[in-house]
């Protein structure tokens, strides 16, 4: 008899450690820009292929997967990292607490799961308006039809809101469509903006809003206490995270001062109200060319965007010159806050 060899559990032998990321849309460009300003780029030789790799971090490997099934695969441990939307978190993490949430904040991919009615339903402007058609259209012997992809959050919050009876059709893509087509009365849906309910003639009601959602990091519960490697990475995505979030917005700006001394130096700076920086100015002397010239010294102080121009001001106001502004890549400062939180969420700290 012909033995044919079973292949290898590649799951059971990897080395590497997965981080999932979203495989298309509008999640996969703004991940990957994002993980490209953290200084944690994305290399994919083949853009048809589903693995790629993360050179700052050689022991990753990232595999590019549906929003869904990265929340999915996440909890089931066939990946132990991924980034995804907090409203696929919420719909497909399952009761258990396998998943894990690492940073529920990204700053990207920012959207709402709302109902949308159409435009004509002009008596219906609220939640409370919907339970009453609701149950006007049961006297009529049709259910509400509800067009969404969400199917567990939409069905708790219309158990919540008291909108019985209602019928859930399951639908993808453009779901837009769907009450104009007839198929359904109004859709739960994503939306960023509004635009494209409006453009499609829907609009949202008042206390219709069923999540709010961004980007965010997961990671397995197992893998994370069980495997050191996968929280030393998940403590080092954490590390770039936060240290590009907290400089997102501010500005390193250096420049040269006259002063008798560091000290008379400073009292000039923090005079000022914009050029304290985060603790204070820092100040040191300047070696010129020219031996007799003296009293030159240089600082570097950190400035928020929104004040770099009085910022600049302030320096020339106070004899300021040579200025010098760069924006703000990464501000570390102590451990992260959310690996203490998730250390104590392990039961490690």
């Amino acid at each position: 008899m012909k033995v044919i060899p079973m292949p290898a559990n590649t799951h059971a032998t990897q080395h590497k450690i997965r981080l999932a990321l979203a495989s298309k849309g509008r999640m996969e460009t703004e991940t990957l820009a994002f993980l490209d300003h953290c200084g944690l780029h994305v290399t994919q030789p083949n853009p048809r292929q589903y693995i790629a790799a993360m050179p700052a971090i050689p022991e990753l490997e990232v595999w590019f997967q549906r929003s869904s099934d990265i929340v999915r695969k996440v909890r089931y441990g066939d990946v132990s990292l991924g980034i995804t939307g907090f409203d696929s978190v919420a719909e497909y993490g399952g009761d258990g607490d396998e998943v894990i949430v690492l940073h529920d904040r990204l700053g990207f991919g920012g959207c709402q799961l709302v109902l949308a009615i159409p435009d004509e339903w002009d008596a219906v402007t609220s939640v409370d308006d919907l339970v009453l058609v609701a149950r006007q259209r049961a006297t009529q012997g049709h259910p509400l039809r509800i067009g969404t992809k969400y199917e567990g959050l939409v069905t708790q919050f219309l158990a919540e809101q008291g909108i019985e009876p209602h019928q859930l059709i399951r639908a993808e893509g453009a779901l837009e469509a769907g009450p104009h087509m007839g198929y359904v009365d109004l859709i739960a849906d994503l939306t960023a903006t509004g635009t494209t309910l409006r453009e499609n003639r829907l609009k949202q009601i008042e206390g219709g809003t069923l999540l709010n959602s961004e980007a965010c990091l997961i990671g397995n519960r197992y893998a994370l206490k069980n495997q050191a490697q996968v929280l030393t990475v998940a403590k080092q995505l954490l590390e770039f995270f936060e240290a590009h979030l907290r400089a997102t917005g501010f500005h390193a700006i250096i420049a040269n001062i006259q002063g008798i001394s560091p000290e008379a130096v400073a009292q000039k700076v923090l005079s000022q109200p914009d050029l304290a920086g985060l603790q204070g100015p820092t100040i040191g002397p300047v070696y010129l060319r020219d031996p007799n010239a003296r009293d030159w010294y240089a600082i570097s102080i950190i400035v928020r965007k929104q004040r770099l121009v009085q910022a600049v001001e302030q320096l020339r106001a106070i004899g300021g010159s040579g200025v010098v502004v760069t924006p703000a890549t990464y501000i570390f400062e102590d451990e992260p806050g959310t690996y203490h939180k998730l250390l104590a969420e392990l039961g490690l700290e």
